[in-house]
């Protein structure tokens, strides 16, 4: 099974978050699939001094920092043939908020990267699973919006402590068409006349082991969806 990780930089503040996105890849491998690496060719957002929070005056391009992650071995998202995956994977960070879309900044309003978009679309019209982890559930959201699918996503719950607003973002995603639900770091929601899996991560206050788990549970729940 072939399937695509699609990735938004590198750095959780700024790109992928690279806990989730080096998870994503070893469930893949460990449960025998193949993982194709990708992202926009576009430039950065901005650029994040992960150590002080500061923005930084650098320039840099997704799909080069993208790279770093995949160890070099990387597609350009417009390039991709969706007839070459089985299942698309999008691990969370900010950068898929601010390099896939703009959620970040301009909230369920912010326009979101045409090449992310139609992959998302495409991939949900061959009814090919997907996975968001994370934030990027607002990313699926954003793509599908419009499309007539009302997807149920989660970026986790309001019963459980979060270093982010859960309730307004599962509201961004509702005003967009979309079925907020409700899950903790140990639970995924699967949304199965879709075809959508979504965990929360690090949307909620979770440790790197809670985090690897729940990356888990999502993956394995997408190969089983694959497997009929």
């Amino acid at each position: 099974m072939k399937i695509g990780v699609l990735l938004s930089g590198c750095g959780v503040y700024d790109g992928s978050e690279i806990h989730e996105s080096v998870f994503t890849l070893l469930a893949i491998a460990e449960n025998g699939g193949e993982a194709l690496c990708m992202a926009p060719n576009v430039v950065q957002h901005h650029v994040i001094n992960h150590i002080t929070g500061d923005e930084m005056k650098d320039i840099r391009n997704v799909l080069t920092e993208s790279a770093r992650i995949a160890r070099g071995k990387i597609q350009d998202v417009s390039k991709v043939n969706i007839t070459e995956l089985d299942a698309l994977v999008i691990p969370g960070g900010f950068g898929t908020a601010k390099n896939h879309t703009k959620w970040a900044f301009e909230g369920p309003d912010g326009e979101i990267v045409p090449d992310v978009m139609n992959l998302i679309r495409k991939v949900n019209h061959a009814n090919k699973p997907i996975v968001g982890l994370c934030m990027a559930p607002t990313t699926i959201a954003k793509a599908l919006e419009n499309s007539g699918v009302h997807a149920k996503l989660t970026v986790g719950t309001t019963e459980e402590k979060s270093p982010y607003d859960i309730e307004a973002i599962s509201d961004g995603m509702e005003n967009i068409g979309a079925i907020a639900q409700m899950k903790t770091v140990k639970e995924i929601n699967i949304d199965f006349d879709n075809r959508i899996i979504t965990a929360p991560c690090y949307m909620m206050e979770a440790n790197i082991v809670e985090v690897k788990n729940n990356i888990e549970q999502a993956i394995k729940a997408m190969f089983k969806m694959l497997e009929g």
